[in-house]
């Protein structure tokens, strides 16, 4: 990123020049597995999440009755973004706009994330987007953790099939459930992290909660650069 770009992102945020490491580029992927040819479904026997291609498994979440969220959502919502992709961006569970129109983060705080993902010089429609859960609770209660259970085979293999080089929870619940711990995030934070001992995980805050606490977005940009330095190591 061009120190002017910095700037300018910077000051759209409303925080100071921070200077970090890197530019912000991850290296060109090369010799990566693509999806799997889609697996015919047996109506008798459905195949397991692991051996699901994407359309599969996007059929297989919109379907889902594993846990009672399938009786109070509009619709699951999958998730968004390249396929593959190097940036993995995950969150907590939908809201009220995203189970309104079945796609991650498009409200307010997914406004945020799109500037903070340009902040990084990054483009929104090159990474991939998801949540641990694939149906909001109602009212945006927590995850219940049985809710989480039943949700975590989809989120594990879209993972494996985004392949991604680094990723980015967002908040709290999405650390806590990726890295299963229950270490609270302000020890989660500025450190990082692995997930299956091969890719790295930054933790941050979610957007809706700079949303709430806009002088956390200094805080967040730290972690950004984080994950920026990571993705250049």
């Amino acid at each position: 990123m061009s120190a002017g770009k910095e700037v300018e992102v910077l000051d759209f945020l409303g925080i100071p020049l921070w200077e970090h490491r890197g530019d912000g580029r991850v290296p060109e992927t090369s010799g990566r597995s693509q999806d799997r040819a889609e697996t015919p479904l047996d109506p008798g026997v459905p195949p397991p999440v692991t051996e699901l291609g994407w359309e599969d498994l996007a059929r297989r979440v919109a379907g889902c009755e594993l846990c009672g969220l399938c009786r109070t959502r509009q619709q699951t919502v999958f998730g968004a973004g390249s396929r593959p992709a190097d940036w993995m961006f995950i969150g907590e569970a939908p809201g009220a706009d995203e189970d309104r129109e079945g796609q991650p983060f498009v409200g307010r705080a997914g406004q945020l994330l799109t500037s903070m993902i340009e902040a990084m010089g990054l483009e929104r429609p090159k990474v991939y987007i998801a949540n641990v859960l694939k149906c909001r609770p109602p009212k945006n209660r927590d995850p219940e953790p049985g809710e989480i259970a039943s949700c975590r085979p989809f989120l594990e293999r879209q993972v494996e099939l985004v392949a991604p080089r680094i990723l980015v929870a967002l908040g709290r619940i999405a650390a806590q459930s990726l890295l299963g711990t229950e270490q609270p995030i302000s020890r989660l934070r500025g450190t990082v992290h692995t997930l299956g001992g091969k890719i790295p995980v930054i933790v941050t805050y979610h957007p809706a909660y700079l949303l709430r606490n806009p002088v956390a977005k200094r805080e967040v940009w730290r972690d950004l650069c984080l994950a920026l330095d990571q993705a250049g190591s």
